[in-house]
């Protein structure tokens, strides 16, 4: 019986950005506060919310690594989010953001909710809320060229050109052949680097195009 209450118990790993808090109170614990760790500890703390609990906690230069206890019920609440994402690409987005909010009640961390909250959010013309929560998939999920396309779409919305252009980069960095992160840069006024070549003797698959 121990073995498997142990085994219930598991750990998630986030990793919170700077860049995606830039001028609020987590871009701050970046910087030298008083109070030191402590005061990282805290305002960390408020930023997830009471419901999660830390395990350990890392602080770089560029970004925080936070280990948390994962909820049990992580199951649940992404078959929840699959549905409510049916839900809005069936024509009802406002029936399915009750949804998601369900799915968050039983995990706040859920990458897979989050993110389609975000989208649904984003085509709401809510930019400003689903920015919040496209980054707090980011921190869970980590970096996928659709999020950061996302994130970037919600950006635009918001006319924060600069950050947008910063995630399509790192969109880029992932995937360096991705038309479609190339037309959304050259449509920024930015104009990406050159498309890799590939590799000599490595033959290229056929992709649908992007």
């Amino acid at each position: 019986m121990q073995g498997g209450v142990e085994a219930a118990v598991r750990n998630k790993i986030l990793t919170i950005a700077r860049d995606d808090h830039i001028g609020d109170s987590v871009g701050a614990i970046f910087l030298d506060l008083d109070g030191g760790e402590d005061e990282v500890a805290r305002r960390i703390r408020d930023y997830l919310g009471g419901r999660i609990h830390i395990v350990s906690l890392e602080l770089k230069r560029d970004r925080a690594i936070v280990e948390v206890q994962a909820s049990p019920f992580s199951d649940e609440a992404a078959r929840l989010a699959e549905a409510a994402a049916d839900l809005a690409r069936k024509g009802a987005p406002r029936n399915a953001l009750a949804m998601f909010q369900q799915a968050l009640e039983l995990d706040p961390l859920s990458g897979q909710t989050l993110h389609e909250m975000g989208i649904t959010l984003l085509e709401l013309k809510r930019p400003a809320e689903a920015l919040g929560l496209l980054r707090r998939a980011r921190e869970a999920l980590g970096d996928s060229v659709e999020l950061l396309r996302t994130l970037a779409r919600v950006c635009v919305a918001l006319e924060r050109i600069p950050t947008a252009v910063g995630y399509l980069e790192r969109a880029l960095e992932i995937e360096p052949r991705s038309r479609a992160v190339r037309r959304e840069l050259l449509a920024l006024g930015h104009r990406p680097p050159p498309t890799p070549l590939p590799l000599p003797g490595h033959a290229t698959a056929r992709r649908r195009p992007r």
